[in-house]
């Protein structure tokens, strides 16, 4: 959702705005030193796989109380004791959805792309059709 760029990664402008959006505007340096703590391959963006990074050390208490990874974690995680069954329920359906929605929408992108291969067959097709005919004239 917040991968503007769609190049499957999150990247400074991207995560700042991701945060702004969820309610915990970070500082730019504080974004750099998010990144940073989570950043295996030194490329100063995130990867998917170094997004769910930020989750698992959350889960083993390896993020500092004050840091913007704790607050991200934090914002994604509900306590069914504040909350109530009823409150998790309704996070838990919202999470299946968009991932539904992505999946929906992943599916459409791949209708497109067939239809516009069997367009793409159906073109070259006529052309070599029309050639055949057009040879019938020339000779």
């Amino acid at each position: 959702r917040y991968d503007a760029g769609k190049d499957g990664f999150i990247d400074l402008m991207e995560l700042k705005l991701m945060m702004e959006k969820l309610g915990a505007p970070q500082t730019h340096l504080g974004l750099k030193n998010m990144i940073k703590e989570v950043d295996e391959d030194l490329d100063s963006k995130l990867s998917f796989r170094e997004f769910l990074l930020i989750f698992r050390k959350a889960a083993a208490g390896e993020l500092q109380e004050d840091s913007g990874l704790h607050a991200l974690a934090r914002l994604s995680e509900i306590d069914v004791s504040t909350e109530g069954v009823k409150g998790a329920k309704n996070f838990f359906e919202a999470k299946a959805q968009a991932i539904n929605e992505a999946s929906k929408f992943e599916e459409e992108i791949k209708a497109e792309q067939e239809e516009k291969k069997k367009q793409a067959e159906e073109l070259k097709q006529r052309k070599a059709a029309f050639k055949e005919l057009q040879s019938n004239f020339t000779q």
